[in-house]
């Protein structure tokens, strides 16, 4: 096995006793990168001085007999969403193609004073904004298992660098499932945590929970350890309160070790669409292929799902209330240089009343309170993890799923946006491949604040599946990957120019703007 290959954990066993080195494992995600991104395009930017130099202090600190932190010298690529010091960050987008920031922000911060050694930043759509990883800064992020087919987004290079073994760890972010639908589409693990569990200062309304940053990586047990490195509180985040004395969200050790847990005593409940999710029958059969595995680890299983009506109406309302407050002056500035989907959800935006946002934040309490009163009855709710196979990224998005029209660009995103409606944590994990070899991703949903039972649940799935060949997670095919032509010279690599033009009915926008 090489050294990229390896899990954050056994990198850690093998640091601590000298049989490898943070350098040495550094190097060889560089030499991975080195064979396989052309092919795919994930890390979109790498500053390898630094890296090194990351990675020599953490050697130092091992051969010292201590570590800087949880995660001291474990490769960890950045979304590039993130805004990371010294590194250009872009958001995909060509307002910032040159921006180099002076200063990480805390999220990117903590998992850096964890002793991680950032190797590279990862592809996004433009301003995360899709489920897509295509931009016009770096292109498109094609998937490793077929770089003809779509990555998902927004953290579809993260998703594909770690499938690659580019990194061991990777950041991501999810509002209407950007760390679930890459994780499914890649073959990977990714986890949406209660709001406010990870501390954002970046989040432009502070008290919604629809935005969160989370933790990626190939294993449940290396996501619940990146997780306890970078957990905690922060002043900024009105979600992430402290009682006085006391910090009420933190800290590191949380989560890590995961303790293991009787799935013979829990209670699943199971569903195929969230009762109107457009899920394509691909996606059924294969939820419905690997059912009976699942449901024979626990002590009961029921198909049935939490009453979310209206859910696709409230989430868009939403979502538009927080692309208008992060984007609506670049909307009246910068129109010229902002794509087709950041201008449609300005526009949507100022379509709706205050009076659609009320309703929308009342439904979605209501939405939340079913969820409590389903999980009074059963402790783990699971599910296709999203809608579809993966398609061509040429595609913006599915327009339709076996023949029925989607209604909206992320519309094909709801098996994800029902779960973040609620709040609850949810996590999505490998569970072998659909018949057209494809990863499929298994959404996993816990109780209201069950971080920690969510990953001690998805990590005994993963153990009892780790050696069956039909649920076991994916691996790519490095070697033909390696041997591919750049992705770059595929036909729409970059997207095309956008010629709508601004909307005559655009409000006045006057509120500060946002960094």
């Amino acid at each position: 096995m090489e050294l990229c290959d390896a899990t954050a954990l056994e990198l850690l066993e093998l640091f601590r006793t000298g049989q490898a080195s943070p350098t040495e494992a550094l190097r060889s995600c560089q030499e991975r990168t080195d064979k396989v991104n052309p092919a795919v395009n994930a890390i979109v930017c790498e500053d390898r001085e630094a890296a090194a130099k990351a990675a020599n202090m953490a050697d130092e600190a091992w051969r010292r007999g201590e570590p800087t932190g949880v995660l001291c010298g474990i490769p960890l690529a950045v979304k590039d969403t993130h805004v990371t010091k010294g590194m250009t960050t872009t958001f995909g987008s060509p307002l910032f193609r040159e921006w180099v920031p002076e200063k990480d922000q805390n999220f990117v911060a903590r998992l850096r004073a964890s002793g991680a050694v950032i190797t590279g930043k990862t592809n996004v759509p433009e301003w995360a904004a899709g489920g897509t990883s295509r931009n016009p800064v770096y292109g498109a992020t094609g998937n490793p298992f077929n770089p003809a087919l779509n990555a998902a987004g927004s953290s579809g290079g993260s998703a594909t660098a770690l499938a690659c073994g580019m990194a061991t760890l990777a950041t991501g972010s999810d509002t209407g499932g950007s760390l679930r639908n890459p994780a499914a589409f890649n073959g990977i693990v990714g986890m949406r945590p209660s709001g406010g569990l990870m501390a954002s200062e970046r989040r432009p309304l502070g008290w919604s929970t629809l935005s969160v940053d989370g933790p990626m990586a190939r294993t449940v047990t290396d996501t619940a350890l990146m997780l306890s490195a970078c957990a905690s509180d922060d002043r900024l985040d009105p979600l992430a309160y402290t009682l006085p004395g006391e910090t009420v969200r933190a800290s590191k050790g949380r989560f890590f070790p995961l303790k293991p847990v009787n799935l013979k005593g829990l209670r699943l409940a199971a569903t195929e669409d969230f009762g109107s999710a457009p899920v394509e029958a691909i996606v059924r059969r294969a939820f419905r292929n690997k059912l009976p595995a699942i449901a024979a680890l626990f002590g009961s299983m029921e198909m049935t799902e939490p009453d979310s009506t209206d859910a696709d109406r409230v989430f868009a309302i939403l979502r538009a209330s927080v692309f208008y407050a992060a984007h609506a002056e670049r909307y009246r500035d910068h129109f010229e240089q902002l794509g087709p989907n950041i201008r449609a959800n300005v526009e949507e935006a100022q379509g709706y009343s205050l009076a659609d946002y009320t309703w929308a934040a009342k439904q979605q309490t209501v939405i939340y309170r079913s969820y409590q009163s389903f999980f009074e009855n059963h402790d783990i709710l699971i599910s296709p993890a999203i809608t579809v196979s993966p398609r061509p990224w040429t595609e913006m998005y599915p327009s339709e799923i076996d023949g029925a029209a989607t209604t909206s660009y992320f519309h094909w995103l709801a098996m994800a946006y029902n779960v973040t409606l609620s709040g609850h944590p949810a996590i999505s994990i490998p569970v072998g491949v659909d018949e057209h070899g494809m990863p499929f991703g298994l959404q996993i949903v816990g109780p209201r604040g069950g971080d920690a039972l969510l990953l001690q649940v998805a990590a005994m799935i993963e153990a009892a599946f780790a050696d069956d060949p039909d649920l076991r997670r994916p691996v790519p095919d490095l070697k033909a990957l390696a041997a591919m032509p750049p992705i770059a010279s595929r036909p729409g690599f970059m997207p095309p120019v956008s010629t709508t033009t601004r909307s005559s009915s655009i409000k006045d926008i006057s509120y500060a703007k946002q960094p």
